[in-house]
């Protein structure tokens, strides 16, 4: 089962629309932490996941990925962000992680909007000297979109990364229509909604509906759920779990999830999780 492959914005860019997110899993110390980490980029990079996305704010997972990548760097495709307020220390973030991916950031991102008006001129010169493929945009808050927007219209990003699941389809309003019609790529974090759609399932029986898509449990028909929509580039789900790895790996692929199969999620996680 080969995961699909769709274009990044206007990059050109082909990347599998699965992708792994590194928050909190990968801010680690131990060594047996981190060989188990080492073990899930293995695992990850044969079967097809190239994304890997990351940030200064995770702690440890920065130096992590980059120490999980050595000797194989070309394989992946290495996302970050600059996040500070202070331009002298996004410089030495910037500096830093240009040394853990060995000179090259595949696409880097302002981190929550946080100095934007500083970061992007950088950005645009270090794309423009080819030390960065794409630069984008992210944040996790609703009342940020507004100024996300108006970004998307003003300055030429490459993607966007907001969270998108079957329980907030903010981002669908006016993100994701604009990024479709400026070509712009779209990243979804929190396709689980940070974990609290998965900590019950409904019944199997109200599960069995969708197997005709290729995914038997509740995460994975959750993420087919955020990868059915066409407009999203790359989904990255954070894990440290091989077992959650294959789930997820189950719905990167067709059969997509039609309109009305879409519904059915969304009800369901209303049921079994709004409140």
């Amino acid at each position: 089962m080969m995961i699909e492959k769709r274009t990044l914005g206007l990059t050109g860019l082909e990347l599998p629309c699965l992708g792994m997110g590194t928050w909190r899993t990968f801010d680690i110390r131990g060594k047996p932490e981190q060989h188990a980490r080492k073990e899930l980029v293995d695992s990850a990079l044969a079967r097809g996941v190239r994304v890997f996305d990351t940030s200064p704010m995770y702690g440890e997972s920065e130096r992590v990925l980059g120490a999980c990548l050595t000797g194989r760097r070309d394989r992946a495709f290495v996302a970050t962000k600059v996040w500070s307020p202070d331009p002298t220390e996004g410089q030495r973030q910037i500096d830093r992680a240009l040394h853990y991916f060995e000179g090259r950031v595949d696409l880097y991102q302002v981190h929550n909007l946080v100095a934007w008006r500083t970061y992007l001129p950088v950005l645009e010169r270090m794309r423009a000297a080819g030390t960065i493929a794409a630069l984008g945009i992210t944040h996790y808050q609703h009342s940020a979109f507004s100024e996300m927007e108006a970004i998307m219209r003003r300055y030429e990003i490459d993607t966007i990364q907001a969270p998108y699941n079957a329980l907030d389809s903010a981002c669908t309003h006016r993100l994701l229509p604009l990024a479709e019609e400026r070509g712009i790529g779209v990243l979804v974090m929190q396709p689980f909604g940070e974990g609290t759609l998965t900590r019950t399932s409904p019944p199997s029986a109200e599960l069995m509906q969708f197997e005709r898509y290729g995914v038997r449990t509740w995460p994975a028909i959750l993420l087919k759920w955020v990868l059915s929509d066409q407009r999203v580039t790359v989904a990255i789900p954070a894990t440290s779990n091989p077992e959650h790895l294959e789930e997820n790996l189950a719905a990167a692929s067709p059969p997509w999830f039609n309109d009305a199969a879409r519904m059915e999620v969304t009800r369901l996680a209303a049921r079994y999780h709004a409140g």
